[in-house]
This record gives C-alpha cells, sequence and structure tokens, in this order.
C-alpha cells in the first residue's frame, strides 16, 4: 500500500515578493534572474529594502507539490522549519494546501525559518536571494521510513546537494523509494547548481527513474551543446525533459521522443515556471499518460503560474487540462 502518490524532498521556505526594476537591482548587487544564497545579515538587508511585500511558502519542490495537490493528487513534503511565526505559517499553510507537512517544527536552536527576497522586474523575470537558515540542517534524520518508502513517486530538489547532511537525506529518501517499488527522479535546479556538483549529478541521472532540467543546466551538466547533452542523458536516464524558454518541450525515454509545441505567454511572474511545469509533468507521469501528453500538461500549468504573480497555481489545473483536451 503506498500512502502518497507524489513525495517531495527539499528547502522549506518563505517565498517574500517584491516588484523591482533594473536600476534597484543594479544598487543592490543583485544579478537579474538566477538564485543566490545569501548569510543572514545580507538576508536582513534585503529584507528591509523589498517594497509591497507578499509572503507565500516556497522552496521548489514544495511549490511542485502545491500544484499536485491542486490536481488532486495525495502529497507529502519532507522539509525542516523552525517553530516560529514563519515556520508554523509555512507548515499549516501546506496542510491547508492538501500537502501533508510530515516533520513537525523543530524548537530550540539559532537557525530561523528560511526565506527567500524574491525582487521581480517588470519583464516577469526575477532574481532569488535565499537565506536557507533551518533548511541547511535537513539530514537523514527527517527522512521517516514510511513516508519515502511509501511513495509512488519521489521528486528531489537538486539545491539539497548544497549540504552534505541535504545530500545524505536526498539519497535515502531514494533508496528508500526505489526499495518500496516506487521511481525516483529530481529537478536539476539551476545551471549554478548543476556546476557545483556535475559528478554527483551525472550519477543520478544514472541512478534516478526521471531527470527534469532546462537547456541550461542540460548544458552545464553535459559541457555540450543540447543536442549533444539530450542524447547523453538519453542513454543514461529512463526518463527526461528539457524545458526550453519560448521554444518546444522534449521529452525522452529510451527511443521514444516527443516535442511539445510551447505556446508563448508573456509573463506577469516567471517565478514557479520550472516548479509548476514539474507539477503538470509529474501529474501525467503518476496518472499514465504519454511523454506528449505529460509535457503538455507540464506547459499548462506554467503558463498558468506566470500570468499572475507567486508560484503556486491560482486556478483550478484540472479544469484547464479538460479545457485542452488533455484529460
Amino acid at each position: 500500500m503506498k500512502t502518497y502518490q507524489v513525495v517531495g524532498i527539499g528547502n522549506a521556505i518563505v517565498d517574500v515578493f517584491s516588484p523591482a526594476d533594473d536600476s534597484f537591482l543594479e544598487l543592490m548587487g543583485i544579478e537579474k534572474g538566477i538564485m543566490q544564497l545569501v548569510e543572514k545579515e545580507r538576508g536582513e538587508l534585503l529584507y528591509g529594502a523589498m517594497k509591497d511585500r507578499v509572503q507565500a511558502p516556497g522552496g521548489s519542490v514544495a511549490n511542485t507539490l502545491a500544484g499536485l495537490g491542486n490536481l488532486g493528487l495525495t502529497t507529502g513534503f519532507i522539509g525542516r522549519v523552525h517553530d516560529d511565526a514563519l515556520g508554523r505559517f509555512y507548515a499549516s499553510t501546506m496542510a491547508e494546501q492538501g500537502t501533508d507537512f510530515v516533520n513537525p517544527p523543530v524548537a530550540g536552536g539559532d537557525l530561523p525559518t528560511s526565506r527567500s527576497m524574491i525582487f521581480v522586474a517588470p519583464d516577469g523575470e526575477r532574481s532569488m536571494n535565499t537565506y536557507l537558515g533551518i533548511s541547511s540542517d535537513l539530514g537523514p534524520q527527517d527522512v521517516a521510513d514510511d513516508v519515502a518508502g511509501r511513495a509512488e513517486l519521489l521528486f528531489l530538489e537538486g539545491y539539497l546537494y548544497d549540504k552534505p547532511a541535504g545530500k545524505q537525506a536526498f539519497e535515502r529518501a531514494a533508496k528508500l523509494c526505489q526499495q518500496g517499488g516506487g521511481k525516483a527522479g529530481i529537478a536539476l535546479s539551476d545551471p549554478f547548481c548543476v556546476e557545483r556538483h556535475r559528478d554527483d549529478f551525472r550519477r543520478l541521472v544514472k541512478d534516478l527513474d526521471f531527470v527534469i532540467g532546462n537547456e541550461h543546466e542540460w548544458c552545464s551538466l553535459y559541457q555540450t551543446d543540447l543536442s549533444a547533452a539530450l542524447e547523453q542523458a538519453a542513454a543514461d536516464s529512463g526518463l527526461i525533459a528539457c524545458t526550453r524558454s519560448g521554444h518546444d518541450v522534449i521529452v525522452v525515454r529510451g527511443a521514444e521522443q516527443a516535442v511539445v509545441p510551447v505556446r508563448r505567454v508573456v509573463p506577469v511572474d516567471a517565478t514557479g515556471a520550472g516548479d509548476q511545469f514539474a507539477a503538470g509533468f509529474l501529474y501525467g507521469i503518476a496518472t499514465g499518460q504519454s511523454l506528449a501528453i505529460c509535457g503538455r500538461m507540464g506547459c499548462v500549468a506554467a503558463a498558468e503560474v506566470i500570468s499572475h504573480y507567486g508560484a503556486r497555481p491560482e486556478t483550478d489545473l484540472k479544469a484547464l487540462f479538460r479545457k485542452e483536451g488533455l484529460i
């Protein structure tokens, strides 16, 4: 018996959004369009500089789980928050949105709940500045046998490899899932994350059942052009998906390939596009859809989330899938 259709493991981060133009980003020394890890003092400085702040529970894999919960799947999240106001907000909001936050907030200690300061430019591009806080302590002790071992699908966040304990948690969860007959996969997270952990990620592509990344992440992983990178990835992994900004999505499983056209949308806020692509794509996998349908579901979910502020869907995704003839 499986308790969850999808379990995610990743950083439990409160997202804090604020509009910002290019001159503000330059003034604050923020590199546009990427995720940067910051220390506590830098995090406090950026938080204080934010105007019209909007808060929401975030973290890449947690956002994907919110999309899967919107689609009606049973989901659980392995993460770590402090027993402070932000941590309690995070855990309770995840539960309200239909995802079990399986580990209770941690009392004591000096590390607060993690937060990411996200500055959104007028063109929708987002610049993320993340203070990991207590998420950096996520370790194998946080992975319960009856959670990871009873998941049909396990979705892992590449950012966890930035900490040795996170790496151990990640690998314990994947092993438990696969031993229990489930399938485990990873999101490559970003090109800089790939550069930091290239050898580990190349091994994971071979060991895991599915891998999702964008064109820059795949090229960084194999240090070659996209065509050669995807050819190598397809030879290494059971199932791969490659998203390309404004271009077709490519999904490959063995000799089978689907090229999925993308309908271009001017983003209000690009935050969460990759996370919700993963939600739609994993929903397709979980419900036994073809590669092309899985890819199209990912594209529809991604298009929904970039149509508004925030990294989680605000519309019934199933209704959108029905409208597109996907279910």
